[in-house]
């Protein structure tokens, strides 16, 4: 681990784990800013991904399997005919959607799901458009499983959407828990991110088109990394365009990574955590040959969706935020360039926190993980 990043971890647990405090007037003190916290939308159900649209609205997921749009001023829409069945039990459901690279001139859009199919459950990406008065989805159709399917178990799904500035769609998925040595299988879409067209096929340049599997049936093309437990953050610096990543260890473990082409980030044969039972997992937290963490977090903080800020809290701009659930809160990693200077834990044990994006207002809006859903927005004090 670089000395820089342990560094990082003795400041968090010494002296950045307090909550930040909230005053009489509601206004929250961080180290950099003053800020407070609104309920700008709610009556959503267990919202998990939101992407914003050219107008300023948002397309807000339900887990339970429900599209809606919210508008400028936070009203709900109804729920978006057409969204196919999806699998909502466990961690599955209705998961991301992101909007296609020419929205304005296509409609389109892609989300991914669970989805049921035949041998069992598995991680899926769809492509639709909206009709123009946004009430429905036209033309759905699927365009990659991240097979194999799994008859047991629904959790570790991934799910995470990306668009790149040249089109090409990043999508991250679980290694489905169950058999955590998929993440490893070239053969196997599970625990991975993938690098996709918009058609679902592999994007040309992926590393392993054409490669043989190590000791397996041929590597998938689809794949741009691996080694992955399950990544639900994904979203690129807008100053440097490199690709992040958040991803759950097990107890302990959580990582922030930068995603390199080829690159294997070690699950489960490296891990800073152990296992639920208190083994062992792999054989130590570094190795030569895999990619290093960016930063590490034991015990955990459980992050999901990411965000880079750009927008109206001049002290956060260029910064990193996690949207977590266990503990709750909203992480701040202080950033130069890609690289990280500082962590700050915010919101801390308030509710469980899925999503971040920044609305057209500049501000950042965080989905609540909760039956009775919300968007929380933070102002500037």
């Amino acid at each position: 681990m670089p000395a820089t990043r342990r560094g990082l971890l003795g400041l968090t647990a010494a002296t950045l784990a307090a909550p930040s405090l909230a005053l009489a007037q509601g206004v929250e003190i961080s180290r950099a800013a003053r800020f407070r916290v609104t309920t700008f939308a709610e009556g959503l159900d267990h919202p998990w991904g939101a992407a914003l649209l050219p107008d300023g609205r948002m397309l807000v997921t339900e887990r339970p399997g429900r599209l809606r749009v919210v508008g400028r001023d936070g009203r709900l829409s109804a729920p978006i005919a057409g969204v196919p069945q999806v699998l909502a039990q466990g961690q599955g459901g209705l998961l991301d959607v992101a909007l296609g690279p020419d929205f304005l001139l296509s409609g389109e859009i892609f989300f991914s799901q669970a989805a049921l199919v035949e041998g069992g459950a598995l991680t899926r990406l769809v492509r639709a458009r909206l009709s123009p008065d946004l009430a429905r989805l036209l033309d759905v159709t699927p365009i990659l499983d991240a097979t194999p399917a799994q008859a047991q178990g629904r959790n570790h799904y991934g799910g995470r959407i990306a668009v790149a500035l040249d089109g090409t769609l990043f999508l991250a998925t679980g290694e489905r828990y169950v058999t955590k040595m998929r993440a490893q299988r070239l053969d196997d879409l599970g625990g991975k991110i993938l690098r996709l067209t918009r058609e679902g096929a592999p994007a040309p340049g992926n590393p392993f088109i054409g490669q043989p599997g190590i000791g397996q049936a041929g590597a998938r093309p689809e794949i741009w990394s691996y080694g992955h437990r399950n990544p639900q953050g994904l979203a690129f610096n807008p100053a440097t365009g490199t690709l992040f990543e958040a991803e759950f260890g097990a107890r302990g473990g959580d990582e922030v990574n930068i995603i390199r082409r080829g690159g294997n980030y070690g699950w489960p044969i490296l891990t800073h955590g152990v296992d639920y039972d208190g083994s062992r997992i792999g054989e130590g937290s570094t190795r030569p040959d895999m990619e290093d963490a960016e930063m590490v977090w034991v015990p955990s903080v459980s992050p999901s969706g990411i965000a880079f800020h750009t927008g109206e809290i001049e002290a956060w701009r260029g910064d990193l935020f996690l949207a977590c659930l266990n503990p709750p809160g909203l992480v701040r990693l202080a950033m130069q360039g890609d690289r990280v200077t500082g962590e700050e834990r915010l919101l801390w044990n308030r509710t469980r926190f899925r999503d971040v994006i920044q609305g057209a207002d500049g501000r950042l809006h965080i989905l609540t993980d909760e039956a009775q859903g919300r968007i929380l927005r933070i102002d500037p004090a």
